[in-house]
């Protein structure tokens, strides 16, 4: 297996607390289901390597940088917030397709 597929639960929960995201974000980014990402981040069944890729993909195109310290997300000089006002973006977005 490829290191860039490796990814623990640990390292999902704390890469979403980094960005702000809940499992249904991440599970939408990840084009998974929800129980999928909660099976894997609670450790409750090993986990299909294709979904390893499908999760860690949706945080790097995020911005997430996976180091042997962790996840991290660095910021550039000129952002400031960029990915939290997203998020802002996507729960209205959410909200107003809802039922």
């Amino acid at each position: 297996m490829d290191s860039r597929d490796l990814l623990t639960g640990e390292q999902s929960k704390a890469a979403r607390a980094l960005l702000n995201w809940s499992r249904v974000r991440l599970a939408a980014k990840a084009d998974l289901s929800e129980p999928t990402i909660i099976e894997f981040e609670n450790g409750f069944r090993p986990p299909n390597p294709r979904h390893i890729a499908a999760i860690r993909q949706a945080f790097e195109d995020a911005g997430i940088v996976f180091t042997l310290e962790g996840p991290s997300l660095p910021r550039s000089e000129g952002q400031n917030g960029g990915h939290q006002r997203d998020n802002r973006t996507w729960r209205r977005r959410q909200t107003k397709h809802a039922p």
